[in-house]
């Protein structure tokens, strides 16, 4: 299979601190892993792992302060004029809240069509029968097209974000945990619509959360990501069936099951999630490791293949 997206060594750092005493928040550090077409990868982690800024990195939306993003084999940090502006194209993003990223001053119709007039994809007199085809690919109908962002549920705003993501024909769409505002039954049915879309239009996703059991519907390769970096990587059933790394088993057995006569053993974690702009020597999860040794502290550990595809950044 063709590989969409490579993303190799990418660092970002931010600085914070005043002028005199300037420090570095290590947000993405050296950060490796390739998306096929048509796949969806996944994105987990605590919050502040560093995901969000992560997908952002992808998209261009932030520049790195090392590494490379490759889509379609062209470095999109490189890329400019005409280059650029028909990556941006291909790239999309659905972010988190939908109302904030919706302008409230734009009914349905210009929120939409506007992208696709700034691209010529579509002319004035075909724009609403092309916006209303997108609307109901998402479950909308066109009687939605005059609407503002405030007249509609939560859930909507999230299909009309989405069917915006659509307009462009994207080849690649980032998805920054597109359903943590939903109730549990509209996620059901936003992922189900993001799952019969792709399925449509063999479109690739890199699909961020926290929530693992979302994550494990949803991706066919997930990472799992601490304090900045990936700690392992490797194909869904595979990392739930057998994973490796302590922070990842520690991730999966907190998961909900929806049977109270089964009982899954926690494994708990201690101690605080160390500061982004101090990392600690060593394995960055070397603190909070109930299986940590000496050499943990001392020596950091590679991402390295542990089976096929499956990669993972420990001593033990």
């Amino acid at each position: 299979m063709n590989t969409t997206l490579k993303v190799k060594n990418l660092v970002k750092y931010f600085p914070v601190g005043g002028i005199y005493r300037k420090k570095m928040l290590h947000a993405v550090d050296n950060v490796s892993f390739n998306v096929l077409k048509g796949e969806t990868f996944g994105l987990v982690g605590e919050s502040g792992c560093g995901k969000t800024t992560l997908g952002r990195l992808i998209l261009r939306l932030l520049q790195p302060s090392a590494g490379e993003v490759r889509f379609k084999d062209v470095n999109v940090f490189r890329l400019k004029g005409i280059l650029s502006r028909r990556n941006r194209r291909e790239m999309q993003i659905i972010f988190q809240d939908p109302l904030s990223s919706l302008n409230p001053r734009m009914n349905v119709r210009d929120t939409i069509g506007y992208p696709m007039k700034i691209h010529h994809m579509a002319k004035e007199e075909e724009l609403d029968e092309k916006i209303s085809q997108l609307l109901e690919k998402v479950g909308l109908s066109r009687e939605f097209l005059k609407r503002y962002p405030h007249e509609f549920s939560s859930g909507q705003r999230q299909r009309v974000v989405i069917a915006r993501a659509l307009a462009l024909e994207p080849e690649l769409i980032v998805l920054d945990e597109p359903t943590s505002a939903l109730d549990v039954c509209v996620q059901a049915q936003i992922l189900n619509n993001l799952k019969d879309l792709q399925k449509a239009s063999n479109i690739t996703y890199v699909f961020i959360s926290h929530n693992l059991a979302v994550i494990r519907y949803m991706c066919d390769v997930i990472a799992v990501m601490y304090l900045g970096k990936i700690v392992e990587l490797a194909p869904t059933e595979t990392l739930f069936g057998s994973c490796r790394h302590p922070y990842a088993q520690a991730l999966i057995s907190a998961i909900p099951i929806p049977d109270p006569e089964t009982k899954r053993k926690r494994i708990p974690l201690s101690g605080e999630i160390p500061s982004p702009i101090d990392p600690p020597p060593g394995c960055r999860f070397s603190k909070r490791c109930p299986k940590a040794t000496s050499v943990c502290f001392e020596s950091e550990p590679e991402l390295v293949e542990v089976e096929k595809e499956h990669l993972v950044s420990c001593h033990q």
